[in-house]
């Protein structure tokens, strides 16, 4: 009788890993939710390189996910972009990055040749492998943590290098909220006391970030940085 009995798990298995949802997929429930894909899996229509008209040779769409190579030529490099800007939102990803690797996941950016740089005007989730990378050397530099500002080693739990780590960035009405792998790595207030300090307290306080995080709306940005990273379901609901 064992037999068939493992017959029927080993079916059971089977059928429960064809209907598990593909990557780079919304199912008929998120549709109906207002869930859009910001990465249609194939290639990386709906992105630009900073300050350009077309994404650089440096991004790669490989294997369903966008890699960065930083072994290509220096001038397909850049921080990619959203075409378009969102304001209340949630946004859902995951990420995987190449031992000692480091990126980011930038937001509220306002693309203007006046900001050279995504990350003049925009927060950011950090984005690391903690245990090589050169920029884990302050705990709120650490994965999931707002970059420079808030978190440390007890919420960063990132998965080992080369697993795939799910992120939730959730905005509303310049409320932030961060979750790396289901742990909450911040909650906070744009423009509040508190954030001001954080922000006093940190590199942006110099004057070359007087327009940092002033607009709770603006573009995403993954970010070109040491290291090779990999970016999958790509996907965000409008609030």
């Amino acid at each position: 009788m064992k037999a068939p009995v493992i017959f029927l798990l080993a079916s059971a298995f089977c059928a429960q890993a064809a209907m598990a949802q593909a990557p780079n997929t919304l199912t008929k429930k998120e549709k109906k939710d207002g869930w859009k894909l910001l990465f249609d899996g194939k290639t990386t229509k709906g992105w630009h390189t900073y300050l350009r008209d077309t994404v650089g040779s440096k991004w790669q769409v490989q294997d369903g996910a966008i890699i960065f190579d930083p072994t290509k030529p220096n001038s397909g490099g850049g921080d990619i972009v959203t075409n378009d800007e969102f304001e209340n939102y949630e946004l859902n990803l995951e990420w995987k990055v190449a031992k000692g690797s480091n990126s980011g996941i930038i937001f509220d950016i306002q693309e203007s040749p006046k900001h050279q740089a995504t990350y003049e005007t925009g927060p950011e989730m950090q984005v690391l492998d903690n245990i090589d990378a050169s920029d884990n050397k302050k705990e709120n530099h650490l994965a999931g943590c707002l970059y420079d500002m808030a978190g440390d080693a007890s919420v960063s739990k990132p998965k080992p290098v080369g697993e795939w780590n799910q992120v939730r960035i959730i905005q509303n009405k310049g409320h932030l909220t961060f979750y790396l792998n289901g742990i909450k790595t911040f909650e906070g207030q744009m423009g509040s006391d508190e954030w001001n300090k954080m922000i006093a307290s940190s590199k942006f306080a110099n004057k070359a970030f007087a327009d940092f995080a002033k607009v709770a709306k603006g573009k995403i940005a993954l970010q070109q940085h040491p290291g090779s990273s990999a970016w999958r379901n790509i996907k965000i609901k409008q609030l």
